[in-house]
């Protein structure tokens, strides 16, 4: 999701120490005395990885090779791909899913109703996966993807300029997930209608509610009493796929669903709650008045787990994975079996997390694992400056967690995780985002956006993991859990900190090698090794000042072990590109196209809805679409050689 570096949230005003008053004194007062006496040591080449620090480095044998001619860098409203390769719009916002009987068309004009749109794709596609189907899996299977937000300028044929029940539902039906069926039928993927698999999950579907928060009292509402089932599903950004053939959804900003009134509490500014709501669907949606229904809040914020391979399942909120505003989630595995996933919180001074499964994978799929998640232990980071880092995990009754601070059982905790960590001096990052882990050696990658409120008066300063004030460009930041991804401490390091060399300030130059980029936000490696980089650059910002070199927003190629990145597409006008997806045999690329033409205030005036971008219909008098996108190699070979 686009942001406004200046209106973005920044709730995290804890007074756990910062690295530098963790670490040692000598590399404290290097770090104080600026980036001009550090710059050696931060804009080296990181060649290799981790000086010394790889546990469990790859073969060299298998190193991918990046063979496309990279694109330049432009500011176009269209979609460039490189020489000898081929883009192909599959599944815009408001096309029909495939629902058996229900197939309602696109109307250019906005004018489709809220019951039609809670069966067509909804609005600004995020993050993305394929699952192969029986047969040729290469050539049929499944999307699922999220839909993250509303530009309810452009949803609705007169904007917001009246506001009814009829638009809220609207906006909610143009949210959640979305499972769509796709096949190749000669050469050419489509979106096959009718399918048995088309699914929405909306701001009406239910949920349920697993891990310790299932029946809390903190979760309990007058419409769910047991508070065991929660309605829709909501900012859900980035996407993990699990072992056992499920797909892992985050909601992230839901804080900006929800109107607080005029006496917040703690816990609600805490999350960065406010009077009033961007959405307004309070107005005519009570359970979105947080002063009539404080807990309803309460569940959102969560990782949730669908089976698109089972259009009668029900999706649900795994709470042990703990409460943040979730970019995504990543699994890996461990050496016994279990699952490990990692997560990053969207927001200026958040958390990176982990949660460890108690229970081993378990042959079957999706039935044989329904509870998996359910059990563990949740941890938070720590990066020290010495480029080693800590788990520290977030228990009811360890340490400072004890019902004196606000915890009385583990579900409070979870629901209240931001406030366990900001007690455990976890290290406050740079907008973690999305995660990517390189199953070759173990090594976790995170995109580190941007955070120009670094270094500012009255906020954190600097530290080792986040290195620049007045990060406009953002990093890429790295760790190696030591013996397995369950261990309790990690090595680190960046792969590169973003910027141009053409700039002025030191801060913004970066160290990248080869195409130069800014604000990494989607990352996801392929099969062959080589680590795939989005970039979310917030439409206020870009084209201007320091990123006026940079371009539209874009993708890249980086082979990890020389830190080379190859552009590899450049999006159209104020488009974010964001999530990817293969299939088994690489010769297919799924991605997303979101929001292109989105305004700096990211609603747009109804009155002129194509002001910035007409992608992809270029019609006149229409508006601008998010969608999916099919790449394929002319000759038919891998993406990316």
């Amino acid at each position: 999701m686009a942001k406004n570096f200046d209106a973005m949230e920044d709730s995290n005003r804890s007074a756990n120490l910062s690295i530098h008053d963790v670490s040692d004194p000598t590399r404290r007062t290097l770090l104080r005395g600026g980036l001009g006496l550090a710059a050696s040591a931060l804009y080296a080449p990181l060649v290799g990885g981790c000086a010394g620090a790889a546990l469990r480095e790859a073969p060299k044998a298998i190193r991918p090779v990046i063979g496309f001619k990279g694109v330049p860098a432009v500011a176009t409203d269209t979609l460039v791909v490189p020489e000898g390769y081929s883009a192909s719009v599959i599944a815009a916002w408001g096309e029909p899913i495939g629902v058996p009987g229900n197939m309602p068309a696109f109307r250019p004009d906005a004018s489709n109703s809220a019951a039609e749109q809670a069966v067509q794709m909804g609005m600004h596609h995020d993050g993305i996966h394929f699952y192969a189907l029986a047969g040729n899996g290469n050539e049929r299977g499944l999307l699922a993807m999220n839909h993250e937000y509303t530009d309810d300028g452009l949803l609705h044929a007169d904007g917001m300029k009246t506001w009814t029940a009829e638009k809220v539902r609207k906006s909610q039906n143009a949210h959640g997930l979305a499972v769509i069926e796709v096949e190749m039928k000669q050469s050419a993927w489509q979106v096959v209608r009718p399918s048995k698999y088309a699914r929405r999950f909306t701001m009406q579907t239910p949920f349920a509610v697993g891990g310790p928060c299932a029946g809390h009292a903190l979760f309990k509402t007058a419409a769910d009493p047991a508070g065991r089932t929660v309605l829709g599903t909501l900012n859900n950004c980035a996407s993990g796929k699990t072992p056992w053939g499920t797909y892992l959804s985050g909601e992230e900003n839901w804080m900006g669903y929800f109107g607080g009134g005029d006496n917040l509490s703690a816990h609600q500014r805490r999350w960065g709650m406010r009077k009033n709501s961007f959405y307004r669907w309070e107005e005519h949606d009570e359970r979105f008045d947080a002063v009539k229904h404080p807990n309803e809040s309460n569940r959102f914020g969560w990782v949730v787990e669908m089976d698109p391979l089972d259009p009668t399942s029900t999706p649900v909120k795994r709470t042990a994975l703990g409460r943040a505003a979730h970019e995504g989630a990543w699994v890996g595995v461990t050496k016994d079996g279990r699952a490990v996933v990692y997560s990053g919180e969207d927001a200026r001074f958040e958390y990176i997390y982990k949660f460890v499964s108690r229970d081993k994978i378990a042959p079957g799929g999706a039935k044989a694992n329904r509870e998996l998640l359910d059990h563990g232990i949740l941890y938070v980071a720590r990066f020290n400056a010495d480029g080693t880092g800590n788990w520290m995990p977030l228990v009811h009754g360890q340490g400072a967690l004890i019902a004196a601070n606000g915890f009385a059982d583990q579900g409070e905790l979870l629901i209240k995780a931001r406030q366990a960590s900001d007690l455990l001096g976890a290290t406050k990052m740079d907008r973690p985002e999305w995660l990517a882990i390189d199953t070759n050696n173990g090594w976790v990658y995170c995109t580190l956006t941007n955070n120009s409120s670094r270094g500012a008066a009255g906020m954190p300063g600097v530290d080792a993991a986040n290195p620049r004030a007045n990060n406009v460009f953002g990093q890429i930041i790295r760790w190696q859990d030591e013996r397995d991804f369950d261990g309790a401490t990690f090595k680190w390091n960046h792969l590169v900190l973003c910027g141009d060399p053409a700039n002025a300030r030191a801060e913004a130059k970066g160290n990248i090698q080869g195409d130069i980029y800014a604000c990494p936000d989607g990352i996801s490696f392929d099969a062959r090794g080589v680590l795939w980089i989005q970039t979310d650059m917030g439409p206020a910002a870009m084209h201007q000042g320091e990123l006026k070199g940079v371009g539209n927003n874009q993708m890249l190629a980086c082979d990890v072990a020389t830190g080379q990145t190859r552009r590899f597409l450049t999006g159209p006008t104020h488009c974010e590109i964001t999530g990817v997806a293969w299939t088994p045999d690489g010769a297919t690329m799924f991605l997303n196209v979101q929001h292109p033409g989105e305004t700096p205030s990211e609603r747009t005036d109804p009155a002129e809805p194509a002001k910035f971008s007409n992608w992809r219909d270029y019609r006149p008098g229409g508006r601008p679409r998010s969608a999916t996108v099919v790449i394929r190699k002319n000759d038919g070979g891998l993406i990316g050689t």
